[in-house]
């Protein structure tokens, strides 16, 4: 027997690929089960499921459109508990291993101070505090991206949002509509 080809046979890593790749499917798979058993046998809400989804620990932060969706929803009175209680939690379990989801918290906040009802604001004033620790957060990753940095910032723009309060927030299309009322 040629010890040759047998030791030059590499077709056994031609299937790593494709493995990964049907995890990958098989886990969204799972995961889409999950949320629609969760929705059809609990009493989560769509805008809740929605909402621990735009921030939970992936690298990638909620896009514009989650976000409308989200702050859309804020303004019915159940979803709006929902929403306030998963960023309320995301918040309180800021801690260096978990940064991002309370990170992505407080982008889901700023767009829900500027997007979302008034109440937002005096809401999410009992957080300051936790707010304000995530003005001194330090995390450079592993690729050199200083995320520190981005957390401070958004912090400190948060922190200015709860201080103006809902009347100075510059909501899109307040006056618009006050005009469109008179």
């Amino acid at each position: 027997m040629d010890m040759s080809i047998l030791g030059s046979n590499n077709s056994g890593n031609m299937g790593a690929p494709f493995f990964n790749e049907f995890k990958k499917q098989a886990s969204f798979f799972l995961k889409e089960k999950i949320k629609t058993a969760r929705l059809a046998l609990t009493d989560v809400t769509p805008a809740q499921l929605l909402t621990e989804e735009a921030t939970n620990g992936n690298p990638w932060g909620p896009d514009t459109r989650t976000l409308k969706i989200i702050s859309k929803a804020a303004f019915e009175v159940d979803d709006y508990w929902r929403i306030v209680d998963v960023l309320h939690k995301r918040l309180m379990r800021f801690e260096r291993k978990n940064w991002r989801l309370s990170y992505k918290a407080l982008i889901a906040l700023e767009h829900l101070l500027t997007q979302g009802p008034e109440s937002v604001a005096e809401e999410f004033q009992s957080d300051r505090d936790v707010i304000r620790d995530m003005e001194s957060f330090q995390y450079i990753d592993e690729k050199g991206f200083n995320w520190g940095f981005n957390v401070r910032k958004k912090s400190e723009r948060i922190l200015k949002l709860l201080e103006k309060g809902p009347s100075s927030q510059g909501r899109e299309g307040s006056s618009s509509e006050a005009n469109q009322r008179h």
